[in-house]
């Protein structure tokens, strides 16, 4: 790894008319254009396995993740069939976060700058855009999820506000006016977590985490008291596949789970670079993701199974669940802790990184804050609540952004692994001097763009066309496949 040519705190003189009046922190050689404290690499790398373990637990433990998991079900699998389908998916998803995770965190760059080494300084842009835009869709997303817990709590204690729950008689953009109030008040606390930078955020994540699980055990606990072990069925799905038939249904499941976490995995870097050794970066992945998935995954089929028998309806939504308990404590106590799981994920996979990328595409401008806050602004025009309200709408959406996250996955790892032969210049990601590394022609790496765009067009055209209606599921993989098959070809 290349050593820095100056010391931070350095005074440096430019060249460029755009640094005329640059950061004095800059390094000598580098670009304002490229540069600002947020995105500068780390210099103290201080994240533990703990602490990369406690960033999956919150990224698992949401209302979200449990929705899906949920969601599985309508695909007409049993019990054992959709765990053992999310325990293949995430132990794929494991391994793709490690590879993912090595030029961030050996680097200490974001992941928008380690993409400078394959589109080009400039053209990292259309990576860290896109990646962006999908975090903005899933933070509004997360937040709506999380909003209708507190809905939950406030209708059990204050049902005279239950007219205003109504979206046909007080609602606006498809959202009652209590759930916009729910909806604006999480919006709002998000804001001020993140507002106070990594290190509150980074003990957020670390009791948001372990905190739901309590809850989750205590909610399954009970579910499994009143329903009687025996009266717990594992065929919850309504159709029933025989012999081999249920192995294509079970590699789509698998996917499908793949496309969940995907816009975590690609951004990873955002969090590998505080990791203090990439071994401890790889013990955090095992335990967060394949071992904290198990158990996660176990205690989702047996609290969803049991809502059959106890309120005679399968119940997905676990906040949904515990509006349903007779006790208004348990109900605050379930409430609250979903909302603040929900909180931490969406604090750490959808608000930190669009912070990077929208910083990255003007440095000298958009502050990591002002980055966040304007993902934060855009995720309240999209109508989130609109991209996740059903089994059908959640997995057309997972195709949707796996179309885009996954040709970019595969374009960086093929670069690195392969084309790179896992070397970075680390000057050089932040130089716009036509003799660096990374500058390209004009900034930009067109082999790495020309492999990009027709790989997610065809991955896209797979989720939007009826004819190709099987291949929807898989737009994840198609997506990186081709994005890694046409930049090989390419890059040659």
């Amino acid at each position: 790894m290349a050593q820095f040519s100056a010391a931070p705190g350095s005074p440096t003189i430019s060249t460029y008319a755009d640094d005329a009046h640059a950061d004095p922190s800059m390094p000598a050689g580098y670009s304002e254009r490229l540069y600002n404290e947020d995105l500068a690499p780390l210099r103290n790398q201080s994240w533990g396995a703990y602490n990369i373990f406690a960033f999956w637990m919150s990224d698992v433990h949401s209302v979200g993740g449990y929705v899906f998991a949920g969601s599985l079900f309508a695909l007409g699998l049993t019990s054992w069939q959709v765990l053992v389908a999310l325990l293949v998916g995430i132990s794929i998803v494991n391994l793709l976060c490690n590879l993912i995770a090595k030029p961030s965190q050996m680097n200490g760059v974001p992941y928008p700058v380690a993409c400078r080494a394959t589109f080009g300084v400039l053209g990292a842009n259309i990576p860290a855009v896109i990646r962006g835009l999908i975090a903005v869709a899933w933070y509004g997303i997360q937040t709506y999820l999380a909003s209708s817990a507190l809905v939950i709590v406030v209708l059990k204690f204050v049902p005279s506000l239950l007219p205003y729950a109504d979206v046909h008689h007080h609602g606006l953009m498809g959202l009652s006016a209590l759930g916009w109030a729910g909806f604006m008040l999480l919006w709002v606390l998000q804001a001020l977590v993140f507002w106070h930078g990594m290190e509150t955020i980074k003990k957020f994540i670390d009791f948001a985490g372990p905190a739901v699980y309590v809850v989750m055990f205590i909610l399954a606990g009970y579910m499994v008291y009143r329903a009687g072990w025996r009266n717990i069925g594992i065929n919850l799905g309504g159709v029933k596949y025989h012999g081999m038939q249920v192995v294509p249904v079970m590699i789509t499941a698998i996917s499908l789970v793949v496309s969940y976490f995907s816009g975590p995995m690609l951004n990873f870097g955002d969090f590998s670079r505080y990791g203090k050794s990439f071994r401890s970066v790889q013990r955090g992945n095992f335990w967060g993701l394949p071992v904290n998935f198990l158990a996660f995954s176990l205690v989702t089929v047996i609290t969803t199974a049991a809502t059959l028998p106890v309120f005679g309806e399968l119940i997905t939504d676990p906040v949904e669940t515990v509006g349903r308990i007779d006790y208004p404590t348990a109900v605050i106590l379930g409430a609250l802790t979903f909302t603040i799981a929900t909180i931490g994920i969406n604090i750490v996979a959808n608000f930190v990184s669009p912070a990077f990328d929208f910083s990255n595409v003007a440095p000298r401008l958009i502050s990591w804050r002002a980055g966040g806050m304007l993902a934060a602004v855009a995720s309240i025009f999209i109508t989130p609540w609109n991209l996740f309200n059903n089994p059908a709408v959640i997995h057309y959406t997972l195709d949707v952004l796996g179309s885009f996250i996954g040709p970019l996955y595969g374009v960086l790892i093929v670069d690195y692994y392969l084309v790179k032969r896992q070397k970075i210049v680390l000057d050089d990601l932040y130089t716009v001097e036509p003799s660096g590394t990374y500058w390209y022609r004009n900034g930009v790496n067109y082999r790495a763009v020309a492999a990009l765009l027709p790989a997610a067009l065809i991955a896209v055209i797979c989720v939007m066309t009826p004819a190709l209606e099987a291949m929807a599921n898989f737009s994840w993989f198609i997506g990186a496949g081709l994005g890694a098959l046409f930049y090989r070809a390419l890059a040659r």
